[in-house]
């Protein structure tokens, strides 16, 4: 029965049970993926003690081998699960309902009878049709004469089950042939056995608003920077880069269509980092309006005049300050009396050089006379 297949870890998984009145399982389905090691391991199989427990094993190969852990491959799969049993006796337990559960669990039962085996018991565990799923030979010698029969009724059952195929990943059973097809993520090549990857993210093939990042036959939706995946994890939304915590302008952020720019206050200067900001000299030239003289005040300016000179009510102008030369009667006669003064001590001091003038003469022919006596 093993050479009719085709053994391997990607085409037919192969178990064996042995079963009296207690049942072992001698190896799972993940334990062989190779003819020659999987009929060396049966060779050294021995029989158990007497007994024919067939509901117990039957119940046995679907609790215990037929499992994920066990080496059985996911129902996504669609991988067909096939039981043969072999015996030569009638079954010592309730088998009937047993067989029922297991067909309705997707199950395929093969019965071959050797010997003495109860007929009416293979065809009670068996699928249907029965006359495809239920075998008689008269002794173990003589079981190899079934092989040509049970292999060609089992490829028209289920070639897929068989292994006799050349599906790269998933092989669909149609009548008395298969058809290959290919796991999510994967499409079908023209040579209708090997697959290929999915580019997911072709044109058409996805629902992202933004990006689609190619992810092992499926794939993934993000955004490009300033933008957030919404919860529906297809669209995106811009970011408000202003938000608290986003940005680091010191005074003014921008928000720019899932950027930002900073800016500063009235009155300051963004710097060269673009972030900080900096007071502006509102006194530097070309920065106020004062015609004469700036003063800086915080944020801020006021206008002042040189000296000599006084603001004009535009708070910006100057003009020439004008001294008033009006004053009091009393203060003429002060200054007249000044004048009177001033003009009567230099007549004095005109006539007294006249009079020192007059002496000093007198006084030198005097000394002439004295000379002469």
């Amino acid at each position: 029965m093993i050479d009719t297949l085709d053994v391997g870890e990607r085409t037919t998984r192969v178990a064996v049970m042995n079963y009296a009145s207690t049942v072992k399982v001698e190896f799972p389905l993940r334990t062989y993926f190779d003819k020659a090691s999987m009929k060396e391991a049966v060779s050294h199989i021995g029989p158990l003690s007497t007994g024919t427990m067939t509901g117990l094993a039957i119940q046995t190969a679907m609790d215990e081998v037929f499992t994920e852990e066990m080496g059985t491959r996911p129902a996504t799969f669609n991988i067909p699960k096939v039981v043969i049993v072999v015996t030569d006796g009638r079954p010592q337990d309730q088998v009937q309902d047993v067989a029922a559960s297991a067909r309705t669990a997707g199950i395929e039962i093969y019965a071959v009878g050797v010997d003495r085996a109860d007929m009416q018991s293979l065809r009670i565990m068996a699928s249907e049709p029965l006359d495809e799923h239920v075998f008689y030979v008269e002794t173990y010698g003589v079981i190899e004469k079934l092989t040509a029969k049970f292999r060609e009724t089992f490829c028209a059952a289920n070639m897929c089950a068989l292994g006799t195929h050349d599906c790269e990943q998933v092989c669909v059973s149609n009548g008395g042939s298969y058809l290959c097809d290919c796991h999510e993520g994967y499409t079908l090549n023209p040579d209708k056995r090997t697959c290929s990857a999915v580019d997911t993210c072709a044109p058409g093939r996805h629902e992202c608003d933004q990006i689609c990042v190619s992810n092992n036959g499926s794939y993934v939706c993000e955004c490009y920077e300033g933008y957030t995946l919404n919860p529906d994890k297809k669209t995106c939304s811009v970011v408000d880069m202003c938000a608290p915590g986003r940005h680091d302008c010191a005074q003014v952020c921008l928000s720019n269509d899932g950027s930002y720019s900073c800016d500063c206050y009235e009155g300051y200067t963004l710097n060269p980092d673009k972030k900080t900001c900096s007071a502006v000299d509102m006194c530097a030239p070309g920065r106020h309006d004062c015609e004469q003289v700036c003063v800086r005040d915080d944020l801020f300016y006021t206008c002042d005049c040189y000296q000599g000179y006084t603001l004009n009510p535009d708070k910006k102008t100057c003009s020439r300050a004008i001294t008033s030369s009006l004053v009091t009667t009393e203060e003429s006669c002060k200054c007249e009396a000044i004048a009177a003064l001033q003009d009567s001590v230099t007549s004095r001091l005109e006539a007294l050089s006249t009079k020192l003038d007059e002496v000093s003469e007198k006084l030198q022919v005097y000394q002439g006379r004295q000379q002469v006596v």
